[in-house]
């Protein structure tokens, strides 16, 4: 009997892990998805970003993916959506959306991309690389002192530069302040052109064409969805423009220091098995950062423009 009973316990035993595998294996995680507004940067991001939670959790997750069209109201409304039903976990792409899930949710995790400053952004002061609350993520920031040694390179007998941003995004704001101080650096002038929405950013371009030598234009999500606006105005006036990022670089600039949105959409992805399927701690997670940055150029605009592109720099 004892020996009976010995078997039997075994059994329970494996029966019960099992179970429990089983169920591990069979869970359904669900992922909200709010991107601010469709081009390709963000795009990018998106993609990178779901092909590493597929790659990760495979059939087990269920994304819920979101557009929120430029409007900060529908990120506020997409995210209180994803907190009413209780998702897993966030996506925020872009900085409007990450304020909207920071300020909806304090439990569960988010993760922002494309997202160049997170202090800035969350009004953090003293930052140390980590948020330490239930948000992380990855930023786009390219080092912004190598882009004004890109003005530079490109263009170093100009005397005026103007910056060219939406002045309802923070991290707009951030970019263009430091730049400032790197172009000031460097000898030149500046001047910031700032519109509040799309509908005035190709009467603000005229002006900034219209008083500068060159404009510089950081990762602005406004910019980005305008790029044709602005190039209607900066190529007939012969203004090159450098850009803080390729999507805009493509549609008006003739130069940016890029990095790939899909590589920080991707890390994003990797961040959020680890928290779904690891159990990390998202509050412990540093804010991650684009491995390499790469000198591109618009062949199309700088022959219109009669600039040649320097050694080292790759046509987009």
């Amino acid at each position: 009997m004892k020996k009976v009973l010995v078997v039997l316990l075994a059994l329970l035993m494996c029966a019960s892990v099992f179970a429990q595998g089983s169920a591990e294996s069979s869970k359904k995680y669900t992922v909200g998805i709010c991107q601010l507004v469709q081009h390709p940067a963000l795009d990018a991001a998106t993609q990178g970003f779901k092909d590493a939670l597929i790659k990760g959790l495979g059939d087990s997750v269920v994304i819920d993916e979101q557009n929120a069209s430029g409007e900060a109201t529908n990120c506020s409304t997409i995210v209180n959506g994803f907190v009413a039903k209780n998702v897993d976990l966030i996506l925020a792409n872009a900085t409007a959306p990450l304020q909207a899930a920071a300020s909806a949710t304090s439990k569960i995790p988010v993760l922002g991309t494309s997202i160049t400053d997170y202090a800035s952004a969350l009004e953090i002061d003293g930052w140390t690389g980590t948020v330490g609350t239930n948000v992380s993520g990855t930023s786009d920031l390219a080092p912004l002192d190598k882009q004004a040694e890109m003005v530079k390179e490109l263009f170093p007998t100009a005397k005026k530069v103007g910056l060219l941003y939406c002045s309802a995004e923070a991290n707009s704001v951030y970019q263009v302040e430091v730049m400032e101080k790197e172009l000031a650096k460097l000898g030149y002038e500046t001047a910031r052109f700032s519109f509040t929405d799309t509908n005035d950013v190709a009467s603000v371009a005229q002006k900034a064409a219209d008083s500068v030598d060159v404009i510089y234009i950081p990762t602005d999500n406004t910019a980005a969805s305008n790029t044709e606006a602005i190039a209607n105005v900066v190529i007939p006036s012969k203004t090159p423009v450098v850009a803080g990022e390729e999507g805009i670089c493509s549609g008006c600039g003739v130069a940016t220091l890029s990095i790939s949105y899909y590589d920080i959409g991707y890390a994003t992805g990797e961040m959020a098995v680890s928290i779904l399927k690891d159990g990390a701690d998202v509050s412990k997670m540093p804010v991650q950062y684009a491995p390499q940055v790469t000198k591109k150029y618009n062949a199309a605009i700088c022959e219109a423009l009669g600039i040649a592109a320097p050694a080292g720099y790759v046509a987009i």
